[in-house]
C-alpha cells in the first residue's frame, strides 16, 4: 500500500511548524510530506522591523525551507486552486507550467495578504510591510530620502522627501514605523544640513485607539511614547487620497509625502476564492475545534486564513485572533491530529487562552502585556526580543540573531542605502546603451 501524501499549502508560521512536527513524529514510510509555497523560505515576520532598521541581517530572519525540512518534499510554486472533490491542488511552477498535485491529507496554511482599499494613488505610491523584500526596500528608501534631501535647496521638495506616512495602528504598522524612525534619527546625525526636526512621521489610524491587541491603557501608553519620539498619531482619521504623493486625510490635513506605508489590515489569501472549501463571511476557511475544515475529515486549516473556534470564550461564535502566537500553537495541534488521523487514534481540540502581546518601539523601547501584567520601556523591549528569539526556528538562526544583537553593543549601526538593489540592471543598461558606451580605444602607433 503506497504511503499517504500530506500536502501543506504555505511555508509560513503554520506550514513550517506543522511540517517540522510531522517530520519529527512520523515514522519512516508512514507518510509523504509535501510543502508548497511560492517562496523557498519562511519569513519570521515579528523580526521584520528590526531587519528594516538594520538591527538584524535580513538573511537571519528568513529560514530556507529545504534547510529546515530535511525529511519533506519542498515544491516552490504558486498555489492557484484547490479542488477537494478530486483531492488535488493546482500549482504554477516558476517556468509557468501548471501542475496538479494529489493529496490524501491537506493542510491549508496560506496565511493572509494586505487588504488594500480603493484609495486614489495607493496602488502607485504605497508599499506594504509583510515580506523581507518590502522591509529591505523601505530601509533603503528611507535612507535614500535623507541622501537626496541633504542636497535639495527647494523647501517644498525637501519637506516631501522627509515626510513619512504609515496607515494602520496595529502591531505591524507601529513596530515598523518606530524602528524606521529610530534608524532615521540615528542616521540623520551624519547629515550636517539636516536635523531630526526636519522629518515628519505620521501614523494614521481609523479607530479611536492604536494597538487593539492590548488593553486600552497600554494602547494609550504606546501612543504617548510614539508622540514623545516625534511621531504624529492621528486617531479617528482615514486616508482619502495619495494621488501623486499628495496625502489627503479625513481630518482636513493635506501635505506631500514621498513614503507611504500601508499596514491597515489583512485578508485571507485570495486563492481560497478558487476553491470548494467552506468559508465564513470574512473569507476564512471554516474549521471545527480539531482544526478540520467543516464537513471534511482529511482537510485541516490554521492561522490567518482559518476561522478556528475559540474554546476559551463563552461566545460559541468566537474565533481565535489572527496572531503568530495562535498560528504556531495551532500548527502543533494540527500536526498531532494528522498523526492521530493516520494512526486511527482520537484527535484533540485546540484550546489556548491568548497570553498577551509584546511590541518593540525602537531601540530600548517597548510595550508588553502578558497575562495581565504590563511592562513598559526597556523591560518590555527585552521581553520582546527574548520571546521572539525563543520562537525563531532552528538553532543556527537563533545564534546568528544573537550575534547581530551583540555586535550592536560595541559598534555603531550600519546605516547605508543600497538603492541599486531596487534596479540592479540600471547601471549596466546605461553602460550598454549607444550613448553610454565609451569611445573605442586606439593605440597610437
Amino acid at each position: 500500500m503506497p504511503e499517504p501524501r500530506v500536502v501543506i499549502l504555505g511555508g509560513g508560521h503554520v506550514g513550517m511548524t506543522c511540517a517540522l512536527r510531522l517530520q519529527s513524529r512520523l515514522r519512516p514510510g508512514e507518510a509523504r510530506i509535501t510543502v508548497i509555497d511560492a517562496q523557498s523560505h519562511m519569513t519570521y515576520q515579528p523580526f521584520l522591523p528590526e531587519a528594516a532598521a538594520g538591527s538584524l541581517e535580513p538573511r537571519h530572519v528568513v529560514v530556507p525551507l529545504r534547510e529546515a525540512l530535511r525529511r519533506c518534499e519542498v515544491l516552490t510554486a504558486e498555489v492557484t486552486g484547490v479542488d477537494n472533490s478530486r483531492n488535488e491542488v493546482t500549482v504554477t511552477l516558476g517556468d509557468g507550467e501548471t501542475q496538479k498535485v494529489e493529496y490524501d491529507v491537506l493542510v491549508v496554511a496560506l496565511g493572509s495578504v494586505a487588504r488594500a482599499l480603493p484609495i486614489p494613488g495607493l496602488a502607485e505610491q504605497g508599499i506594504g510591510f509583510k515580506t523581507i523584500g518590502e522591509a529591505i526596500y523601505l530601509r533603503n528608501h528611507v535612507l535614500s530620502r535623507l541622501d537626496i534631501a541633504a542636497n535639495v535647496a527647494d523647501e517644498k521638495t525637501r519637506k516631501k522627501l522627509l515626510s513619512f506616512v504609515f496607515v494602520g495602528g496595529g502591531y505591524a504598522g507601529i513596530e515598523a514605523m518606530a524602528e524606521l524612525q529610530c534608524m532615521a534619527r540615528y542616521a540623520i546625525r551624519d547629515y550636517p544640513s539636516l536635523s531630526p526636526e526636519d522629518m515628519r512621521w505620521v501614523l494614521v489610524e481609523a479607530m479611536d485607539r492604536i494597538m487593539p491587541e492590548v488593553s486600552a491603557p497600554m494602547g494609550e501608553y504606546t501612543r504617548k511614547r510614539l508622540e514623545e519620539q516625534g511621531i504624529e498619531v492621528k486617531l479617528n482619521t482615514t486616508a482619502e487620497s495619495f494621488q501623486d504623493g499628495h496625502v489627503k486625510l479625513s481630518d482636513g490635513d493635506e501635505f506631500d509625502a514621498d513614503t507611504i506605508v500601508w499596514t491597515a489590515g489583512v485578508k485571507p489569501h485570495p486563492v481560497l476564492e478558487n476553491s470548494d472549501l467552506p468559508r465564513d463571511g470574512k473569507g476564512r476557511v471554516e474549521c471545527n475545534t480539531k482544526l478540520q475544515v467543516r464537513g471534511l475529515s482529511n482537510v485541516f486549516a490554521a492561522g490567518d486564513c482559518a476561522a478556528v473556534p475559540d474554546l476559551t470564550k463563552t461566545d460559541p461564535s468566537a474565533t481565535t485572533s489572527p496572531s503568530a502566537q495562535h498560528a504556531v500553537r495551532q500548527a502543533k495541534v494540527l500536526a498531532d491530529n494528522i498523526v492521530s488521523l493516520l494512526r486511527g487514534e482520537p484527535m484533540k481540540d485546540y484550546r489556548h487562552r491568548y497570553a498577551g502581546s509584546v511590541a518593540g518601539l525602537g531601540l530600548f523601547r517597548g510595550a508588553a502585556e502578558v497575562y495581565g501584567i504590563k511592562l513598559k520601556g526597556f523591560p518590555a523591549w527585552m521581553l520582546h526580543r527574548v520571546y521572539h528569539l525563543a520562537k525563531m526556528p532552528t538553532l543556527s538562526h537563533k545564534a546568528r540573531i544573537v550575534g547581530d544583537w551583540l555586535l550592536e553593543l560595541p559598534f555603531r549601526r550600519q546605516v547605508v542605502a543600497l538603492g541599486e538593489l531596487h534596479d540592479p540592471r540600471a547601471t549596466f543598461v546605461r553602460a550598454a546603451s549607444t550613448r553610454g558606451l565609451p569611445r573605442p580605444f586606439h593605440r597610437a602607433g
